[in-house]
């Protein structure tokens, strides 16, 4: 049975997540007709002792059908970001409190209340868009810090300058959340040494200029801000959840969402850590569908974080990161 309080997953714990998959694939299997025909197009049927059996729905699938898992109006569509002449993925959200859950306890899983922290996103090209999802979570955690400096930026380099000297000399623990390419402008504009703010980039290069290794990204932006890591946020439009890099590159994910891996020459050769695609549960998507398959290479470890490669040749540009090895 499908579950509409992320609360349980925390109170059953980790060691259930495989049964709380199962039962969200038996859900999504009567319940979602594009689902079902997918997954009856598998060559077997998924084994309740390992979740790597149960059948992912390519994510290109959001592109062109209507990925729901019961009969509802939305409440809300977010649409993925694309360049000229691209198809966007589009996620119809029944429940937006379950996202402002998913995302809220997300958030505070790996840094605690957000009470407790100045929010500050800059966001171009998101924020001059309609249905983005991201745009939809900084503004929630910008009014749920309810801290009067927290805010959005555009392209107000100076002023968003000006915001953070101010509250590096009040000590204020402060999280700039950024799109890649607004961060490195801002990082090489101005410059500064940042003792009490996190950077957490999104990625987001599309395209915008040489693309980098995640490392020499990563250097570009601590010797702009000063700082010893930069953290970073993986999202995508068709999922309600976000894993959170906090050190070394590697992602974590929250407790109701985990990340496999499928070689790229076999797409039912999937296991729960090694290098290849990755392929998605999040247990947050209970009405569109939780077992989703990207276009993203990567690297799954045994304590389930992860990395990312980048995307496969001729994938679609989208808002995640296309950074290279």
């Amino acid at each position: 049975m499908a579950f509409a309080n992320l609360n349980n997953i925390f109170q059953a714990g980790l060691n259930d997540f495989s049964s709380l998959a199962h039962d969200q694939y038996r859900y999504q299997l009567e319940n979602n007709p594009l689902y079902r025909a997918w997954a009856s197009l598998m060559p077997k049927s998924p084994h309740d002792k390992s979740i790597a059996t149960i059948p992912a729905l390519p994510v290109s699938f959001f592109k062109t059908h209507k990925v729901i898992t019961g009969e509802f109006e939305p409440e809300v569509v977010f649409e993925s970001s694309g360049t000229t002449g691209t198809v966007n993925s589009r996620h119809y959200v029944r429940d937006i409190g379950l996202y402002e859950q998913s995302f809220t306890k997300g958030f505070e899983y790996f840094y605690g209340s957000i009470s407790n922290w100045c929010i500050l996103a800059l966001l171009p090209a998101y924020l001059e868009r309609s249905g983005s999802s991201l745009v939809y979570m900084a503004d929630h955690l910008i009014k749920k810090s309810a801290h009067p400096d927290s805010g959005f930026y555009l392209y107000n380099h100076v002023a968003l300058a000006d915001k953070l000297a101010v509250l590096e000399e009040k000590k204020q623990p402060t999280m700039l959340i950024g799109v890649t390419f607004a961060l490195l402008d801002f990082a090489a504009s101005y410059p500064q040494q940042l003792n009490h703010t996190i950077i957490v980039e999104t990625g987001g290069m599309k395209g915008r200029g040489k693309e980098l290794t995640r490392k020499e990204l990563h250097t570009r932006l601590q010797d702009g801000f000063g700082v010893e890591q930069i953290h970073g946020e993986y999202g995508m439009t068709e999922l309600m959840s976000q894993a959170y890099a906090t050190k070394e590159g590697r992602y974590y994910c929250p407790p109701w969402m985990k990340v496999l891996v499928r070689t790229e020459d076999d797409p039912f050769d999937v296991r729960e850590y090694g290098e290849g695609l990755l392929q998605i549960i999040d247990l947050a998507n209970v009405y569109s569908c939780s077992f989703v398959s990207t276009q993203d290479m990567g690297k799954v470890y045994s304590d389930g974080s992860f990395e990312i490669f980048g995307r496969v040749d001729h994938a679609d540009l989208r808002g995640c990161s296309l950074l290279v090895v």
